[in-house]
């Protein structure tokens, strides 16, 4: 099966998983507080359904468009636009006839389930798997750093020690410490034993945004060829994957990021190198892209100087670690936010394809479970936004009923339905735009 083929089948999965949750978390206090529900749908079903039935009250089906699901609730003003229900007078099984925080509870239920699933799964993943973290006994020969931060003071092969003043156990989240979390102070060891404690710039989160740099901070690698790209010098010139960089230019290879280095900084100009191949020595040129200083070669990491440390949960701790877990992702998650309102970030906002390339293109239970905890958790903060035609905005009207004791009007509520469901189309049609764009250009 294609790569392709496992990230869309993961990923409807995935999406159908959720969705139907998602709908359950309104269907289920809805039908608490005895209110009719007409519709429960996976995936829209403009014009016609794939499959529907009929049972009871309600009609449930799966739709032919996977851009989410619905639940219709007699007596409410949401994307199906019921306006000749809503002319007639107030029935007692409609959500209209329900007191507010009845109301209030029935469409927060979407995003109370989505955070639920999110850290049970992680909690599940924690009891079952466990996690494997790296610590500095993991890194012997400490990280690469980025030449933007050894302006701070930091130096290749540095071991972090703390960050702001506490104890850092799981250094290779250092980096995600440095865009999303407050970090003033890092206090490093660097490889001559001397103890140093570097302070940062208040911005540096944004700093790192601005130049592209999500990565300062690099295990060191052994200079093995991972991934060979077509198309591009390496693979015309003969570089093969498993090849080992003994020297380039006569200049002993002896980590990975030296290599890379001066491939970068020799764009057009031809070089030599020297590789291990199966206990042989090979001597092959290749020029570097004159625009980007690439040949196409990569090392993902599989020949990391070090390894990891593996940590099994017990219950109890599984659910206080899932919970943790989940809280921090959901906190990340937050603060990155800030970066779509920048035209930078604008253009890195993705849509379904972006959300299939979370999923590896080998099936991994792991990885489906963590990215599918991870898609719920945004889900369920997306749809909190307060946007009218997401459960958010359906929350700030509800609010304002409780604290002004007036209803809003249906034709206001009609608006802003209509007003929040072009802004979603929008959206959806402005992310997609950019996957489609980025793999025809990029």
């Amino acid at each position: 099966m294609s790569p392709f083929a496992v990230k869309a089948i993961q990923l409807l999965l995935s999406l159908s998983l959720l969705i139907v949750l998602h709908e359950l978390g309104h269907f289920i206090p809805a039908k608490i507080f005895k209110t009719r529900v007409e519709r429960f749908f996976l995936f829209f079903d403009i014009k016609f359904a794939l499959f529907k039935k009929k049972i009871g009250e309600t009609v449930y089906g799966i739709g032919w468009l996977p851009l989410g699901g619905y639940v219709k609730i007699a007596g409410m003003i949401d994307e199906s636009m019921d306006k000749e229900q809503m002319a007639g007078p107030p029935q007692p099984w409609e959500f209209r006839s329900k007191p507010t925080w009845q109301r209030l509870i029935i469409m927060l239920g979407g995003v109370t389930v989505n955070i639920i699933v999110g850290f049970v799964i992680y909690m599940s993943i924690l009891y079952f798997y466990g996690r494997d973290i790296v610590t500095n006994d993991d890194l012997p020969k400490g990280f690469v750093v980025a030449e933007s931060f050894k302006e701070y003071g930091f130096k290749d092969g540095d071991h972090i020690l703390k960050v702001n003043g506490k104890d850092f156990e799981n250094v290779t989240e250092i980096n995600k410490y440095l865009f999303l979390r407050d970090v003033s102070t890092i206090e490093v060891k660097h490889s001559n034993g001397s103890i140093e404690t570097i302070s940062l710039p208040e911005d540096i989160g944004s700093e790192m945004f601005k130049q592209d740099l999500y990565k300062p901070f690099d295990r060191m690698r052994n200079p093995i060829v991972d991934t060979v790209a077509v198309d591009f010098p390496a693979i015309a010139a003969g570089i093969k994957k498993g090849d080992s960089i003994l020297s380039v230019n006569g200049i002993q290879i002896r980590y990975w990021h030296e290599f890379t280095n001066i491939v970068k900084n020799s764009k057009g100009e031809e070089i030599t190198l020297i590789v291990d191949r199966d206990g042989i020595s090979h001597t092959i040129s290749v020029t570097p892209k004159a625009d980007t200083g690439q040949i196409g070669v990569s090392n993902y990491g599989k020949e990391h100087i070090g390894k990891a440390t593996h940590l099994q949960y017990g219950f109890g701790e599984s659910i206080i670690g899932g919970i943790g877990y989940g809280f921090n992702i959901l906190k990340d998650y937050v603060k990155q936010f800030k970066y779509v309102f920048t035209k930078k970030g604008a253009t890195q906002i993705g849509g379904f394809g972006a959300i299939g390339n979370l999923f590896p293109d080998t099936w991994n239970w792991l990885s489906f479970w963590h990215t599918t905890a991870f898609i719920s958790i945004i889900l369920a903060f997306m749809n909190i936004l307060p946007i009218p035609a997401l459960d958010g905005g359906h929350v700030v009207f509800l609010l304002y009923e409780m604290v002004s004791g007036r209803k809003p009007k249906d034709k206001v509520m009609e608006y802003a339905q209509m007003i929040g469901f072009f802004l979603l189309i929008a959206l959806v049609l402005f992310a997609n735009g950019n996957d489609i764009y980025r793999w025809l250009f990029k």
